[in-house]
């Protein structure tokens, strides 16, 4: 099957498999391009969404850019931290599809809830998208080790909580979302979104990972020199 003749049903067919944990389809190895392209448009679609309305945004989130790149950043931070593990199957393309594949989600997040709820209500409901994606996305990369990338036990548990932790305890220390130190001081009436609730997680997400990052690299290293 040549590249150009890819199914429109195929492609919309396995993208939706990959989300409720089915394995895809052939089409997926030989026609890689177009499930990149599909998930780099969710990724920007998401990127959008999320920023459109947010004061503290700079330009390149109100355009989408960053939630792009970091679908690229994320793949690419998977693919050599895990790689010591010794996964089955394991190159840069094959992580890079799966974490785009994974964007579609993110639009629940980008809904413009604020226009038709009060700003308490926005907020709990931007909270509790935050907390669905979060979930769906850290089960996905499971299935993914697991099925794929065939890892099994602790090591599972490593290869996903230590690259979370790791970009969450990033993510706080540059402060990208111009916000988490904001909360932990106080946010001003005027400053507040209907996104505030759902930083708070993120907040909260950030003191965990300051605590469980030692032990997880502490286990790392125990995995990386018992993988076979």
């Amino acid at each position: 099957m040549a590249y150009d003749r890819v199914p429109l049903r195929t492609l919309a067919a396995d993208t939706l498999g990959i989300l409720v944990f089915r394995r895809p389809s052939p089409a997926i190895a030989s026609h890689w391009p177009a499930f990149l392209v599909v998930g780099l448009a969710f990724a920007w679609i998401a990127g959008i969404g999320c920023y459109w309305d947010n004061p503290r945004a700079e330009l390149w989130q109100t355009l989408g850019s960053g939630s792009v790149a970091y679908v690229f950043a994320l793949a690419l931070l998977l693919w050599l931290l895990i790689l010591p593990l010794k996964p089955k199957r394991w190159s840069y393309r094959n992580v890079l599809i799966f974490v785009a594949l994974t964007a579609p989600p993110a639009v629940l997040y980008a809904m413009p809830v604020e226009r038709f709820l009060s700003l308490e209500a926005a907020q709990s409901t931007n909270a509790w998208f935050l907390g669905i994606i979060a979930v769906w996305r850290v089960a996905l990369l499971v299935w993914f080790l697991r099925v794929f990338a065939q890892l099994s036990g602790l090591t599972v548990a490593v290869a996903t909580l230590l690259p979370i932790c790791l970009i969450i305890v990033a993510l706080s220390v540059l402060n990208l979302e111009h916000v988490v130190f904001n909360l932990m001081a106080g946010i001003s009436p005027d400053d507040v979104t209907p996104n505030d609730a759902a930083y708070g997680v993120v907040t909260l997400l950030s003191i965990f990972s300051v605590v469980a990052l030692p032990v997880l690299l502490a286990l790392y290293a125990w995995a990386v020199k018992n993988a076979t």
